[in-house]
């Protein structure tokens, strides 16, 4: 019983509000009715004449000012609207309409759910926002000293933004620092060097507690940063390594003692790890590919829980190097699961496997006349797969966009994620015989199975709102971050841009000539009203003159 009242009453509601809208249509014709009805009471037509003979005794220097400040409001609101939607990406005058004025007017979703389902609803958007929009530690970040800072000497730009820096700043006091560092004087100088915003601020810290002890995260924090060579990172590394082991073996023996141990013996996990990862990788740039992938594989033997520093895109990208493509295969076999988090490194890699064994006899033409075999149809299936979950790296293995140097952080399905992919991976691409052939022939062709990526994912979660935001905040300013998909200009930056334009032409046209715009706005007038006067004569015919001789007394 109650759900049938309520559904009556809803069907009682939309009833109601849609008999409202041929009321007030209704009335606004009875309203003119009335108007010229009275129109000789009212002195309708007097007042009319009044205003033309005001009108006809300005000046055409009032119509250029009228016209010019038009065209300047309309240009000021025009200004506003564009910098409002490059900062925020909407509209700010369709922002306030529907946010203010709709429930105003009553704008409501007849089609909305109930609110059970309203909640949940929110709670599914909300967890897949925050686990789409996390930003993530770069598993192929480059040296802040080796690297980085060249960069800056050689070009004068920034590389990275404060932002960016900031994060990798707590990730340094999340890894490597615990409650107990206040204990040993050199812990203690390192906990506060990672909080320390200034570069040399942080050097001379890292300087100062080698004086006092042989402290592992000292020698990271002057291998990352003041190393100017990745021969003089490596040589730091494994000063760190050296320290780090050691510090490891006694808080393992430790680590039952209490939960200060734990935390102490956890800390030192994390220290260890990280050294021996940033080795691997110093080993992989100096060309000693093998002894880096050996490296990679004993680590994630040695710590197979930590996946949290996603070792696995290391290796793969150490093993295509090394054109070792079963091997690759045996890792994504591993990782390329249903429920692991993906990345760009994941999909794309293995679209390129598939690409692998298809590209280099592939043509678009005679595909196009014998159609795709299966090896291609999968081929093509996995470079759409990669697609959908990161639209912006073709467009950098095409080299259609320029690359820039990888932040130390990236959003997954963003363009800081596409960055970093193409930035280590282009060469791999390029080295496959018509896979960048192959890539520019299909990938375009994903966009049209999923029309509406914001709506509906096809093989992942719809694409996330929040990249663009999240994107600009971790790359530099001189890059133009690629926006997936593309925003449509609102409909009011387009007609104040129309507004104003026309407005400054009439203003220009008025001033120069001023007669005949004058006799142009005489006959727009004339015709305009013309209909509005053929409909009043027709009136005036068919009522009888009795009944209009009394309306008119009314």
């Amino acid at each position: 019983m109650a759900e049938a009242g309520t559904s009556f009453l809803e069907q009682l509601k939309s009833c109601i509000v849609w008999s409202w809208t041929y009321l007030w249509t209704l009335w606004f014709f009875i309203m003119l009715f009335l108007v010229y009805i009275l129109r000789v009471p009212l002195k309708i037509n007097d007042n009319l004449t009044t205003v033309s003979m005001f009108l006809n005794t300005l000046t055409p220097k009032f119509y250029v000012a009228l016209t010019g400040t038009s065209s300047l409001i309309s240009g000021l609101i025009l200004i506003f609207e564009w910098w409002y939607f490059r900062k925020y990406g909407t509209s700010f005058i369709e922002q306030v309409s529907v946010s203010h004025l709709r429930p105003l007017l009553g704008g409501v979703d007849n089609s909305a759910p109930n609110a059970a389902n309203v909640a949940n609803v929110d709670a599914d958007s909300s967890r897949q926002s925050v686990s789409e929009c996390k930003v993530w530690r770069n598993p192929l970040n480059l040296f802040r000293g080796a690297e980085y800072n060249r960069y800056t000497w050689v070009t004068g730009r920034e590389p990275l933004t404060y932002y960016d820096m900031n994060l990798s700043a707590q990730d340094h006091q999340t890894f490597f620092t615990c409650d107990t560092d206040h204990m040993r004087p050199a812990d203690a100088i390192m906990q506060k060097a990672w909080r320390e915003r200034n570069p040399q601020a942080r050097i001379s810290a890292a300087h100062e507690a080698l004086e006092l002890n042989e402290c592992a995260t000292a020698y990271i924090l002057l291998a990352e940063e003041e190393a100017t060579t990745i021969v003089e990172a490596e040589k730091l590394f494994k000063q760190a390594l050296k320290a780090g082991e050691g510090c490891y073996r006694r808080s393992q023996q430790l680590q039952h003692h209490g939960a200060q141990y734990e935390a102490q013996h956890r800390r030192d996990t994390n220290v260890l790890v990280y050294i021996k990862r940033r080795l691997a990788m110093c080993a992989r740039k100096l060309g000693r590919t093998r002894e880096a992938v050996k490296m990679m594989r004993d680590l994630m033997k040695e710590f197979p829980l930590l996946s949290m520093f996603n070792i696995h895109e290391n290796l793969l990208e150490a093993l295509l190097e090394l054109q070792a493509y079963a091997d690759v295969q045996a890792v994504l076999a591993k990782y390329d699961d249903i429920s692991l988090p993906k990345s760009a490194t994941i999909c794309y890699t293995a679209a390129l496997l598939k690409a692998r064994a298809v590209s280099d006899k592939f043509s678009p033409e005679a595909a196009s006349r014998r159609g795709l075999s299966t090896a291609e149809m999968n081929a093509v299936e996995a470079i759409h797969r990669a697609v959908e979950f990161n639209p912006h790296v073709p467009k950098y293995l095409l080299e259609m966009k320029s690359l820039i140097l990888p932040p130390e952080h990236i959003l997954k399905r963003g363009d800081s994620e596409a960055i970093a992919y193409a930035f280590f991976h282009l060469q791999h691409w390029k080295r496959v015989e018509g896979a960048l052939n192959l890539l520019h022939c299909t990938w375009e062709g994903t966009f049209r199975m999923i029309p509406y990526p914001l709506e509906k994912g096809h093989l992942f979660y719809p694409y996330p709102i929040c990249t663009e935001t999240a994107d600009r905040e971790l790359l530099p300013s001189f890059h133009e971050v690629s926006v997936y998909p593309k925003k449509e200009l609102p409909f009011f930056i387009l007609f104040t841009a129309g507004l104003c334009s026309f407005t400054a032409m009439l203003a220009l046209l008025t001033h120069q000539f001023p007669e005949l715009m004058g006799v142009f706005a005489k006959a727009f007038l004339s015709t305009l009203f013309a209909p509005l006067n053929f409909v009043m004569e027709k009136v005036e015919s068919i009522l009888p003159s009795s009944l209009w001789h009394q309306l008119t007394r009314i």
